[in-house]
């Protein structure tokens, strides 16, 4: 019957070499497609080798604390033709003589050193040793992955959904596990330390938000910030009425910067980024146990006034937890006014389907140099914060982004 490698996949662009932690199978076990029948650890990352076919463990060439080199074969099954013929998996004899023969992509191999490709058949019938490697890193604490998340075994996962639990509610247990992993008697442990504690059940908005956040923190986040003059913005409000709240000027600075330059709250989708065909831009509402973020509609193309009596509506309607469904989907961008706590600074989260988030800090009183007078004036300065998905933006990109909103707020007039 036709034999099929298991062999060291490519971990990783820098992984070079991984350490066997547990065997998973013996001789005689049936394996199917996707079964994690060996546990590696790199440098970065325990994770498991999975079985690509149906088949009868029949070799197994690597043993428990030992590492070898991407793309050594780590063990052999043995399956029929009919499995082969179904997975497009080629046998170990076509491989071999691949070597004198295939074209280069048809050999699998690790890295650029071609002792350590798939161990093909020797002269006798058996195999070449695997190529044992000295481990690049040794005694430094690894953490526990798959697939860029944390690796969570079957079991544990079970007893997890038991308990409604997800992988950033483990984060604080200490592992005891391969690498660091949490294991089911760590968090067993856990849960009967804190059995005691006080608690309160959490809302549904409180739940609501949770995930959200759980959500947004799997991209990676970053803020930029600056100083903002707040003087234009106040005496300009103090003429209107109704007055526009000061988070309302820092919505439409927004949009209209965002209107000049699409890209900069685009969606990254695969190899493309997605442009935002309407400029709808939330404000978040602090409510009981939580935040809600009504939408403002097409805020590029209404002036401030034309826009006041939409923004105070609907944020008066998220106080009384009225809403319409409609009224919080299908934002772009988030305002928020965290100073109206009493914050000076911040680093603000978007929403999961959002790339940014613009932030304005409580106005502190301070002296400034003016040139004109060769004196130091008092102005009321805030600042503004802008967080953004990094893989969209950069911090020069979300910079210009942030100058340029200071600027427009400068001119509230012409907002």
């Amino acid at each position: 019957m036709p034999k099929v490698p298991i062999l060291m996949p490519q971990l990783g662009e820098s992984i070079a070499e991984a350490t066997i932690m547990r065997l998973n199978i013996a001789l005689g076990d049936t394996v199917v497609p996707d079964q994690e029948v060996i546990e590696v650890e790199t440098n970065k990352a325990t994770m498991g080798v999975t079985a690509l076919c149906v088949g009868e463990v029949v070799e197994i060439l690597v043993a428990e604390g030992v590492s070898y080199a991407v793309g050594s074969v780590l063990g052999v099954l043995e399956v029929t033709q009919e499995e082969l013929d179904r997975t497009g998996e080629k046998a170990i004899d076509e491989v071999s003589a691949g070597v004198n023969g295939a074209p280069a992509e048809d050999v699998p191999k690790s890295g650029d050193d071609p002792e350590a490709n798939l161990h093909f058949k020797t002269e006798d019938g058996g195999y070449h040793e695997p190529k044992r490697v000295e481990p690049s890193v040794q005694g430094l604490p690894v953490p526990t992955g798959k697939g860029g998340a944390h690796y969570i075994s079957p079991r544990m996962r079970a007893r997890m959904t038991e308990l409604g639990l997800r992988a950033a509610d483990i984060s604080a247990i200490t592992g005891s596990g391969a690498g660091g992993r949490v294991t089911v008697e760590d968090l067993e442990s856990f849960l009967e330390h804190i059995q005691s504690w006080p608690r309160t059940k959490a809302s549904p908005m409180r739940l609501a938000v949770a995930d959200a956040m759980r959500r947004s923190w799997t991209r990676p986040l970053a803020t930029v910030a600056r100083p903002l003059v707040m003087d234009r913005i106040l005496d300009h409000r103090r003429g209107q009425t109704p007055k526009p709240g000061p988070a309302l000027y820092l919505l439409r600075a927004l949009a209209i910067a965002l209107a000049e330059n699409p890209t900069t709250a685009g969606y990254l989708i695969g190899e493309n980024v997605v442009h935002p065909r309407a400029f709808d831009i939330g404000v978040a509402v602090q409510v009981d146990d939580g935040v809600l973020v009504p939408i403002i509609r097409n805020a590029d193309t209404k002036t401030l006034n034309e826009l006041v009596a939409d923004y105070n509506e609907l944020v008066e309607l998220a106080r009384a937890r009225k809403l319409p469904s409609d009224a919080t989907q299908h934002g772009i961008a988030t305002v928020t006014n965290f100073g109206t706590f009493g914050l000076t600074w911040g680093t603000p989260i978007p929403l999961p389907n959002e790339t940014l988030i613009l932030g304005l800090s409580a106005g502190v009183k301070k002296p400034v140099w003016s040139e004109q007078t060769g004196t130091f004036i008092p102005v009321t300065e805030a600042e503004i914060d802008l967080t953004f998905d990094h893989r969209v933006v950069d911090g020069g990109g979300a910079g210009m982004l942030l100058n340029r909103i200071s600027e427009l707020l400068q001119s509230p007039e012409q907002l």
